[in-house]
């Protein structure tokens, strides 16, 4: 068994972003590896497909959580990734070429993985999405969706930012098309009481993000908050302050260790964390118990893991787990 988990699990770490760096991978195999499976059913394959692009730590947190429900319950895992919508949606033809039993999947950009998932239906492969594309989840065939409500967040941040006194924010999209960005911002203009802007940056490349961050608060003093979409990109906005010598504050989606060590030294304002942990290992437990009990969750409805907003008084409570790549 141990050699077998070892080699699965070196399988799905290949797909790995690099963010994590040799030294959370070497983390993560060694927690797996301790790991035993709890239960004796049989050893499933379940192949998760994100459209995460290589630079972010999101998704090492999210593959963490699905590696260690994959440890317990006894589960092939695979893991793969691409920000591409048509190189993401090949990828899960190739699960389901490989038969593999069971597919996590994001939808970060429907309708390129419509035609994927409608296959998979028909090769009676269940599905469950995560993170994005909770609208379409039901109507794609899939058991249920596993995420946070992206305008239900969206709210939340307009009304803390409200609660904060902000006037002028700016709202920031790093991967153009992403529905579930432009949801986060749709939320933010219908709660927040003061003007939103769109900042459309090129999230591949943090100098690029970071200049133009910099560049609209140089040529707008009025903006007095930035809200990124993604733990990563907080930092680069931060950055972009100084050099602007802004005083906006800088808030955030998604939470990891520096955005918690900002929260801590007051670098950050708040963050809103959709606990992607739990959304992995509970998209590959709901898969198992599918398989083995036909259940479902959810009713129709999406299984909420979010949102919740974390403040410096969090900080300190959140760091233990952030370190550990758990949250």
């Amino acid at each position: 068994m141990g050699i077998a988990l070892a080699g699965a699990l070196s399988v799905s770490l290949a797909g790995c972003s690099s963010t994590g760096g040799k030294r959370a991978e070497d983390a993560r195999k060694a927690a797996s590896a301790e790991g035993r499976a709890a239960v004796d059913t049989p050893r499933w394959t379940f192949a998760m497909i994100t459209h995460s692009g290589d630079g972010d730590t999101f998704w090492d947190i999210v593959q963490s959580g699905a590696e260690q429900a994959a440890v317990k319950d006894n589960i092939n895992f695979l893991y793969s990734h691409d920000d591409e919508a048509q190189q993401q949606a090949q990828l899960v033809n190739a699960a389901i070429d490989k038969k593999v039993d069971g597919i996590i999947v994001t939808l970060a950009k429907p309708d390129a993985m419509k035609s994927a998932l409608a296959r998979a239906h028909k090769a009676g492969i269940p599905v469950i999405t995560v993170n994005s594309g909770s609208e379409e989840s039901k109507e794609f065939g899939a058991l249920t969706h596993v995420g946070q409500d992206e305008t239900i967040a969206g709210e939340a941040v307009g009304e803390e930012l409200n609660e904060r006194g902000r006037e002028q924010a700016v709202c920031v999209l790093h991967e153009q098309g992403n529905v579930g960005h432009e949801q986060r911002c749709d939320g933010v203009e219908k709660t927040f009481d003061g003007k939103v802007q769109r900042l459309y940056v090129n999230g591949t490349s943090m100098p690029d993000v970071q200049s133009a961050i910099e560049a609209k608060l140089q040529t707008d003093k009025s903006v007095d908050a930035v809200v990124t979409l993604g733990a990563p990109y907080a930092d680069t906005a931060v950055k972009a302050k100084q050099g602007a010598g802004s005083k906006a504050e800088i808030d955030t989606f998604d939470l990891n260790a520096k955005v918690a060590a900002g929260l801590a030294d007051g670098t950050l304002g708040f963050a809103v964390d959709q606990q992607p942990y739990l959304q992995g290992y509970e998209a590959v437990d709901l898969l198992w118990l599918y398989k083995y009990n036909a259940d479902v969750l959810g009713g129709g409805r999406p299984v909420l893991t979010g949102p919740q907003i974390i403040t410096k008084d969090d900080a300190a409570a959140l760091a233990d787990y952030t370190k550990r790549g758990t949250r």
